[in-house]
């Protein structure tokens, strides 16, 4: 029987807004590409959250009766809710919906915010004023997002606001294709890296963390699992200068607190954080970075475990986090296939050292198209620090795993959601997540090797392996009884595995042939 798409409450509850708050903004696109009205939507959802959190605590002091003033700021700003001058409140902007100016309105009431709220200088969007901007169909959308979360307990108008940013994020990331990924992780990776990662308590981290959606998961994580979302720190950083704003909004509608520094940085080079060693990093580096300026970093100390290639950051990012890991840390990172075998630019013996320095704990591979940036393969990384004396995240007493590497082959699990993108249910996340539990000690069964989906592997079976961390390579075919697969299944399936080898093997060859450009020899 086919595996559907899995359905959840939220999906019954919000669908139809959220379906309808797209209709409307797609309404918007003229000549605007999704990169920039995607700014425009979601600053209209941040207005009307900031302004809802307002009224709440307006309505609040008006009910206490002690005599407190509802215009004063410090009855707001000490309850951790932002200051909404008077003419930029939602019930203003609304009133205003049907407007020629509702633009002008728009980005005056963005200005005022800013003015009153120091922590939100040059982060909210402006521009809705623009010649481009259909004013017609923007007071449209307003009308829209005005109906959001009216009448709900702040909590659930604030997951619902949450929910339609987060639905907005992946539409803005699918629209945008290659470019949309680079701000934008699928929720069930992060889902997947989440839940292996079991963030409780101390400093989480994320080095590249564009939209902030490790941090939403981590507290979605957190809640469902009765913690408490005050027990984590939250720390990041981020280069391009829109995606951090997009960030710091989304935290702010979670209300989660989070360092993201003063401004965007580029991590590499200007790392906002130098002293911190995260309990947790997660994170979904770029892919394959070439110019990422590694010429002027070759005697930096992040490097112990060899220098990264120039023309590839991926293993700059790998020791860029292991240097941030507290001494009983654990990472968990997305990266391209490529980075479990490649043996080019020194890349091998990089990936050697970590191994040998027994800093390797699991090796996930995901199936294809569950990203919208690329259409290859990636995998899983996780990197535990001191896992030689028994002990894993933040001390907690675990069964001893040193000297060994689980390995788990995902690449089957998931749906097509669409055409293009492929999903993970939460039948495979829990899958994927108590196995690697289990192996550690800490799931609720007893781990053992599954032939074609996961085996635990010495450092010696490694060694004999070339250090290669494929999982295909180590767990093995499943046992089957009899092949019966239909052939146009098997077909569609075999042709895409191939279709994704040929990809990688284009990169490989581009890359060959580059480092034989550098040595003077032309192919």
């Amino acid at each position: 029987m086919p595996r559907g798409r899995p359905k959840k409450l939220e999906d019954t509850t919000s669908q139809s807004l959220e379906s309808k708050l797209w209709a409307a903004a797609d309404k918007l696109r003229g000549h605007l590409d999704a990169a920039d009205y995607k700014h425009v939507v979601l600053g209209l959802i941040f207005l009307k959250y900031i302004s809802d959190r307002f009224a709440q605590r307006h309505a609040e002091i008006l009910a206490e009766g002690d005599g407190a003033d509802p215009e004063d700021r410090d009855e707001y700003t000490a309850e951790g809710v932002f200051w909404v001058p008077a003419t930029a409140r939602w019930h203003v902007v609304q009133a205003a919906a049907k407007q020629t100016d509702v633009g002008k309105r728009i980005d005056d009431a963005m200005t005022e915010i800013e003015k009153e709220n120091p922590k939100l200088k040059g982060i909210l969007p402006k521009g809705y004023a623009r010649p481009t901007l259909d004013q017609r169909r923007l007071g449209e959308l307003v009308d829209l997002i005005g109906t959001i979360g009216l009448g709900d307990a702040e909590h659930q108008a604030r997951d619902t606001l949450g929910r339609v940013y987060e639905y907005f994020l992946g539409r803005f990331a699918s629209a945008e294709g290659k470019r949309g990924g680079e701000f934008y992780t699928p929720a069930s990776v992060v889902r997947v890296l989440v839940t292996m990662l079991a963030p409780y308590k101390g400093r989480i981290y994320d080095p590249c963390c564009g939209s902030g959606g490790m941090f939403v998961q981590s507290e979605k994580f957190i809640e469902a699992h009765g913690g408490k979302v005050g027990d984590i720190s939250v720390y990041g950083e981020e280069s391009n200068p829109n995606t951090w704003k997009l960030a710091l909004m989304n935290l702010a509608i979670r209300g989660i607190e989070a360092d993201l520094g003063p401004e965007a940085a580029d991590t590499f080079h200007k790392d906002l954080h130098p002293d911190l060693r995260a309990d947790y990093i997660l994170a979904n580096p770029p892919f394959n970075i070439s110019d990422w300026g590694g010429d002027l970093l070759r005697d930096d100390k992040r490097w112990q475990y060899g220098i990264p290639p120039t023309g590839n950051a991926n293993f700059a990012w790998v020791q860029h986090m292991v240097h941030h890991l507290a001494p009983y840390g654990i990472a968990g990172f997305v990266l391209a296939n490529g980075s479990m075998s490649s043996n080019t630019s020194g890349e091998g013996e990089i990936r050697k050292n970590l191994i040998e320095a027994d800093l390797v704990d699991c090796m996930v591979a995901l199936p294809g198209q569950l990203f919208y940036s690329t259409q290859i393969p990636v995998c899983l990384w996780f990197l535990a620090k001191n896992r030689d004396d028994g002990r894993g995240m933040n001390g907690k007493e675990l069964y001893e795993r040193t000297g060994e590497v689980l390995f788990i082959d995902a690449r089957n699990l998931g749906f097509m959601a669409d055409r293009t993108h492929r999903e993970l249910t939460d039948e495979d996340i829990q899958k994927i997540a108590d196995t690697y539990h289990n192996w550690r000690g800490d799931g609720e069964g007893e781990y053992q090797d599954i032939p074609g989906f996961c085996k635990a592997a010495s450092i010696e079976e490694i060694r004999k392996n070339g250090h290669v961390l494929t999982p295909g390579r180590y767990v093995g075919a499943a046992a089957r009884d009899e092949d019966d697969e239909p052939f146009e299944v098997k077909m569609e399936r075999l042709t895409k595995e191939l279709a994704e080898q040929f990809a990688e093997g284009r990169r490989l060859e581009d890359e060959i042939r580059k480092n034989l450009g550098l040595l003077g020899y032309e192919l």
